[in-house]
């Protein structure tokens, strides 16, 4: 599949679509049209002009039917976290053979990914618009860090939970940024090229920010995560890009498996990681509920000021801090409003699969994993909800300043 053909009309504005389609082959003579792209039926235009052409491919319904399943991520994951607190022991045989069975999810999650990516596209797309993109990415490795810390250190974390908290916000953005920014009709293209470059960046960013703002709790060993990253990270990625493009028959027929397969071995990973640290979060409940005095409401307040509390508070203060903030400073450098809601998803939505592995691959303590392992669930909560509100909410361009024009 490939990633311009299928989602160039979304970069262009709506005065320029129909000419810049017009003029494709002959600015791009290295690109060929697929079949399937030439064979498009013309609909409405998305941009309210009838008389500007739309193409949209016509898909299989198993495909209509495969996509809609994969798009039910924070579902699989919320389900599996209900599991994983009745019955910790149905994840057992996962568990036991970490980290390398985390590795080895990760490093499939990644090749999933590798396989949906032509790098030719993608330079394409990074030459034509290298200011957001650029934008984006220094957003993502800026912002979260920062408030990584700022919020470990306000609610005075535990450094088990500060580490893992700080090691989630140094993460990449995650591939569910993108669903989560087409459904809140964003700009894809660029979340999709923020996501590839800030992964391919977290080989030496994800490792060096984490030991220069976690190593005061814990030793931090950056050269060993900066391996593992490449190894889980990078290396399935360029893998399943190779693969894309030397065997694209083969490729063709499990690509469009390529994202549920990808979601389901994602959930399975942070509600494998969360069973393990259900006996504990377990005691801490149970410590609440013997001052049978309190008030269901003081119990409660008992229980979500311990442990658990810390985690599910911070990371939701995490990812707000990150949506927020993201979409902030997008508005105020004059970034088009798709622009704006695809910087805003991308630097909020992490990739806590990433953050899952590095923690129980690196660190003693099943601590650290958790807030990787609970953002799974928050994260996809907050970003899906956010998604479908700014999907009633019709992006304008009419406010664009001369970034938006530039890119």
């Amino acid at each position: 599949m490939s990633l311009f053909l299928n989602l160039a009309p979304t970069i262009l504005s709506p005065t320029q679509t129909h000419l810049k389609l017009a003029s494709f082959k002959r600015k791009f003579p290295s690109i060929s049209l697929s079949p399937d792209f030439r064979n498009r039926t013309k609909i409405r235009s998305v941009h309210g002009n009838p008389d500007q052409p739309h193409v949209t491919p016509a898909k299989p319904r198993w495909e209509n039917i495969v996509s809609d399943a994969a798009s039910l991520y924070p579902v699989y994951v919320t389900v599996g976290g209900i599991v994983a607190c009745l019955k910790p022991s149905a994840f057992a045989w996962f568990v036991n053979r970490g980290p390398s069975s985390y590795s080895l999810s990760l490093g499939f999650i990644m090749l999933a990914m590798g396989l949906t990516l032509e790098l030719k596209d993608l330079i394409n797309l990074f030459t034509q618009r290298p200011l957001s993109i650029l934008f984006g990415c220094v957003a993502q490795y800026t912002i979260m860090p920062a408030f990584g810390v700022i919020i470990s250190k306000s609610l005075g974390l535990p450094p088990s939970l500060s580490v893992g908290l700080i090691l989630l916000a140094c993460c990449p953005g995650g591939t569910a940024s993108n669903v989560v920014t087409l459904i809140a009709q964003g700009d894809v293209p660029l979340s999709i090229v923020m996501t590839v470059c800030t992964t391919l960046g977290a080989v030496l960013l994800t490792p060096l920010l984490t030991k220069i703002l976690a190593a005061t709790y814990v030793p931090v060993n950056a050269a060993k995560l900066s391996i593992s990253t490449l190894q889980v990270v990078v290396a399935p990625i360029l893998l399943g890009s190779y693969m894309q493009s030397t065997f694209p028959a083969a490729v063709k027929l499990v690509t469009p498996l390529a994202p549920l397969f990808a979601v389901l071995v994602s959930s399975l990973l942070a509600c494998s990681v969360f069973s393990e640290n259900v006996v504990r979060l377990k005691s801490s409940v149970a410590i609440a509920s013997v001052a049978s005095d309190l008030s269901p409401i003081l119990r409660i307040q008992s229980v979500l000021s311990g442990e658990l509390g810390a985690v599910i508070l911070s990371v939701l203060l995490l990812h707000f801090a990150g949506f927020f903030v993201g979409y902030t400073v997008a508005a105020i450098c004059r970034f088009r409003e798709p622009e704006r809601r695809a910087i805003s998803i991308e630097v909020g939505m992490q990739n806590s699969s990433l953050g899952v592995v590095l923690a129980a691959s690196h660190f003693t303590s099943p601590m650290v994993a958790l807030p990787p392992a609970m953002s799974a669930v928050i994260m996809n909560i907050m970003g899906s909800s956010l998604g479908f509100i700014w999907r009633h909410v019709k992006p304008s361009d009419s406010d664009g300043g001369p970034k938006a024009n530039a890119n």
